[in-house]
C-alpha cells in the first residue's frame, strides 16, 4: 500500500503521519515538496510516487485573508483536488479529501446532512464546495469528509488561541450564537486509517465510497467552547489570568470579520455511523487529550 500525504504540516496532515505510518508506506509532502497551485507539479509527483491512495488535507484554511485571495483559494482548494482526482483515476488510485461545514449557509435548523444544498457564504466555503465537486467529476474513487472546527495538538487553532488570551487577559468576550462541533485533528486520522484498512479488506466492490460528515459527538459554541478549555486548562494546573465566568458572550455582529461564519455547522454523522463500524466520541474528550498534552508541554 502506497499514500500519497499532503499538507503534511498541518493540523490534520500532521495526525495523519501518525495514523497511516501502519497502514502503508507513506510519502507525505508540503508545500516545499509540492506546490498545490502548480498543476503540473501536481500530476508529477503522483506520477512518479505511483500512489494506491491519495489523502489530501491540504487547504488553504485562512478564512478571513482568502476574502482577499480568492484565486490563491480557488487553486489550492479547487482545482488542486480535481487534478489529484484525474492523475489517481489514471493510475488506478482512490482519493480521501476532506472538506467543511463553511459548505453551508447555516440558515437550517437542524444537522445538516450529506443530502442538503450547499449555499456557501465566503471564498473559503465556496472554493472547498467547488473543490468537493472537481473531485467527484474526475471519475475517481473518492470518500469526501466534511468537518467542523479542526482541532490538534499542531498547528494553530482556536484552543491554542484562547489559552494564550487566557494568560494576558482578565477577561475576554467570544462569539456565543454560532454553533457546531470542535473535532480533533486525531480523530479525522484515525477514521481515515480505519477505512483504508477497510479498503484493503474488502476491495472496490463491497467498499461505500461518497461523501460523508465526520465530526465529534455533541455540540457547542465558541463561547462554552472557550470556557471549556480554560475550565480544564485550570484542572489540568495551567497559571492563568482569566476565569471561565469572565468570558463574555457575544452576538457576531458585534465582532465583524471579512468572511461570514454559517450561524450552523452541526453535521449529521449518521450516514458515516451507519456504514462504517466507527466510534465517534463526545467534543469534550477529544479536546481534553489535546489539553493534556499542550499544558503538559508548555
Amino acid at each position: 500500500m502506497r499514500i500519497l500525504l499532503t499538507g503534511k504540516q498541518g493540523q490534520v496532515g500532521f495526525e495523519l503521519q501518525r495514523a497511516l505510518a501502519s497502514v502503508g508506506e507513506v510519502c507525505a509532502v508540503d508545500q516545499s515538496d509540492c506546490d498545490l497551485v502548480s498543476v503540473s507539479a501536481i500530476r508529477a509527483l503522483v506520477r512518479s510516487f505511483k500512489p494506491n491512495v491519495i489523502v489530501n488535507p491540504a487547504a488553504y484554511t485562512a478564512v478571513d485573508k482568502a476574502e482577499s485571495e480568492p484565486e490563491l483559494a480557488h487553486a489550492i482548494n479547487a482545482v488542486a483536488p480535481g487534478v489529484l482526482g484525474e492523475e489517481a483515476a489514471k493510475g488506478n488510485a482512490w482519493v480521501v479529501h476532506y472538506s467543511t461545514d463553511y459548505v453551508f449557509d447555516g440558515s437550517k435548523l437542524g444537522a445538516y446532512t450529506e443530502d442538503d444544498l450547499t449555499n456557501p457564504q465566503s471564498v473559503y466555503g465556496r472554493t472547498k464546495r467547488d473543490g468537493e465537486i472537481a473531485l467527484q467529476a474526475s471519475g475517481v474513487r473518492h470518500v469526501i469528509f466534511r468537518t467542523s472546527w479542526v482541532v490538534g495538538v499542531h498547528g494553530s487553532n482556536f484552543a491554542k488561541t484562547i489559552l494564550r488570551l487566557a494568560v494576558e487577559r482578565e477577561s475576554l468576550n467570544v462569539v456565543a450564537d454560532q454553533h457546531g462541533v470542535p473535532t480533533s485533528a486525531a480523530l479525522l486520522a484515525d477514521v481515515t486509517a480505519q477505512l483504508i484498512r477497510q479498503r484493503q479488506r474488502e476491495g472496490d466492490d463491497n467498499f461505500p465510497f461518497g461523501l460523508y460528515h465526520l465530526v465529534a459527538s455533541g455540540e457547542t459554541n465558541w463561547c462554552d467552547y472557550a470556557r471549556f478549555v480554560v475550565s480544564e486548562a485550570l484542572a489540568l494546573g495551567k497559571s492563568l489570568k482569566l476565569s471561565p465566568d469572565s468570558i463574555r458572550a457575544i452576538a457576531s455582529s458585534e465582532y465583524p470579520l471579512p468572511a461570514k461564519r454559517p450561524a450552523n455547522s452541526r453535521l449529521d454523522t449518521q450516514k458515516l455511523r451507519s456504514r462504517f463500524e466507527v466510534e465517534l466520541p463526545d467534543w469534550q474528550s477529544g479536546i481534553r487529550h489535546i489539553l493534556q498534552q499542550i499544558v503538559v508541554t508548555s
